[in-house]
């Protein structure tokens, strides 16, 4: 029997209006309207096409958003003292800075100059501390994304051993700290795997949830999968693809055709993951804006 398709974009949709339904309670209320910067430096299409989504969704939850576009040869002053700025503008609740930078620009440092209070996208040191702790803080969007997935389509991560494929300070490793919190959402055994890992697939094949996320197109075939797994990709890469008017397609890390046929549930690519991703960064904002208010 083919794989449930989880469906990122309907989730998220859920999401994007209980959001919405919140903002218009918070203003409602005498709050103030959520506000979110979105700091975009350089041209990168793919870059340029995810914060233009971000305002989008934004506009539409009724949060206010405004674009920062800065040029690729922005020195890293000038983008610290942007940032220092917005932390300072009473008009935005959260701030996001699109990754990765270009080169030259000092991502790390950059993350840590955002005021914690505003760090909607969840990855400044404290924020990740907090969570690693148990504490309330905002969370990263892309693990809290699957997470969310996991849960709002019945697949409760508790008790179950989920395999994580990358390590990333973004998905990775958030992601597993997420996931084993004694916590509605968490309580799961995690093993994460990686480049150095040996014998991958006989890991992967213990999985009851395995999720994706190394940035590899189709690494993970259906030999690597269990009968009746949950598979979550997060991975979104280009290809080429000449039959496309764009000349290329997105895929994910999951061969998906081949490991669909195996799993019992699987999200897409596009329309998985990435969908939530901008959900929860438009609820984290709310957030923001709600601790402003107290």
């Amino acid at each position: 029997m083919p794989a449930r398709v989880l469906n990122g974009n309907e989730i998220a949709a859920d999401l994007r209006a209980e959001v919405g339904a919140g903002v218009a309670e918070l203003v409602a209320s005498g709050g103030p309207t959520p506000g979110l910067a979105a700091v975009l430096v350089g041209d990168d299409p793919a870059s340029a096409v995810y914060v233009r989504n971000k305002g989008r969704a934004c506009s539409e939850a009724g949060i206010f958003s405004e674009i920062f576009h800065l040029p690729a040869y922005t020195s890293q002053d000038d983008l610290l003292n942007l940032i220092h700025r917005l932390n300072q503008d009473d008009r935005f609740h959260g701030i996001l800075v699109q990754l990765p930078l270009p080169d030259g620009l000092d991502e790390a440092a950059v993350i840590e100059r955002v005021d914690p209070r505003k760090d909607v996208d969840g990855l400044h040191p404290i924020s990740q501390g907090r969570m690693l702790q148990g504490e309330p803080t905002f969370l990263p969007c892309t693990p809290s994304g699957v997470q969310q997935v996991l849960l709002r389509s019945g697949y409760d991560p508790a008790g179950q051993h989920v395999v994580i494929v990358g390590r990333s300070n973004i998905v990775g490793k958030p992601l597993a700290a997420l996931l084993m919190q004694r916590a509605p959402g968490g309580n799961a055994t995690v093993t994460i795997c990686h480049t150095r890992t040996r014998d991958l697939p006989d890991i992967t094949r213990q999985a009851d949830i395995l999720v994706a996320a190394m940035g590899v197109p189709g690494a993970i075939g259906a030999d690597m999968v269990r009968e009746g797994a949950v598979v979550i990709d997060v991975g979104i890469n280009r290809v080429d693809d000449a039959t496309r008017r764009r000349g290329y397609r997105l895929v994910g890390d999951v061969d998906y055709d081949a490991v669909a046929a195996k799993a019992e549930a699987i999200t897409p690519v596009p329309g998985g993951i990435g969908p939530m991703t901008i959900a929860v960064l438009l609820s984290n904002t709310l957030e923001a804006a709600r601790r402003s208010a107290d």
